[in-house]
């Protein structure tokens, strides 16, 4: 059986951004993108964004969604980021899923990791899965932005 709890194995869920070719296909997947009832701007409504261009079909739930556990259940893909602890249980997974916990609370995320281990295919641990990926994705952001400034510091100062 393949170590399933290490984190996320294949594409990077940070290689979604990028549009190269060479880089994970969301096509023929049914995508269910989840988070709290706040409906996040920060990573549900992104992701979901980033996989209806790859060509999924994605669905949208929060936390008060009638049928979740039958919804999340057809879903190829499940990104979870509700913000309660253990809230997706294993037997809400089809048996395969590629399952994104973003979640966190306290020291767990939003998916029951021991459920879910041997449910789905690919599995990100919290803590140390997606945290890590969005600490990377600010600081080259970061990077951009300042290097965006300083071309155009160097460009305001030769045209005086």
């Amino acid at each position: 059986m393949p170590n399933r709890g290490v984190g996320w194995r294949g594409p990077r869920l940070g290689d979604l951004r990028e549009d190269e070719a060479r880089q994970m296909r969301a096509c023929g997947y049914r995508a269910s993108t989840r988070w709290s009832s706040g409906r996040s701007p920060i990573l549900g409504k992104p992701i979901g964004m980033l996989l209806l261009a790859r060509d999924a079909t994605v669905t949208y739930c929060h936390s008060h969604t009638e049928n979740l556990p039958s919804i999340v259940r057809g879903a190829d893909t499940v990104v979870a980021a509700v913000g309660r602890g253990r809230f997706v249980r294993g037997d809400w997974l089809k048996q395969g899923a590629v399952v994104i916990d973003a979640g966190y609370d306290g020291n767990v995320g939003d998916v029951d990791f021991d459920e879910a281990v041997g449910i789905a295919s690919l599995l990100t641990r919290v803590p140390g899965g997606v945290g890590p990926m969005t600490i990377a994705v600010l600081l080259d952001q970061t990077i951009v932005a300042a290097q965006s400034h300083v071309r155009n510091a160097a460009r305001g100062s030769m045209g005086s």
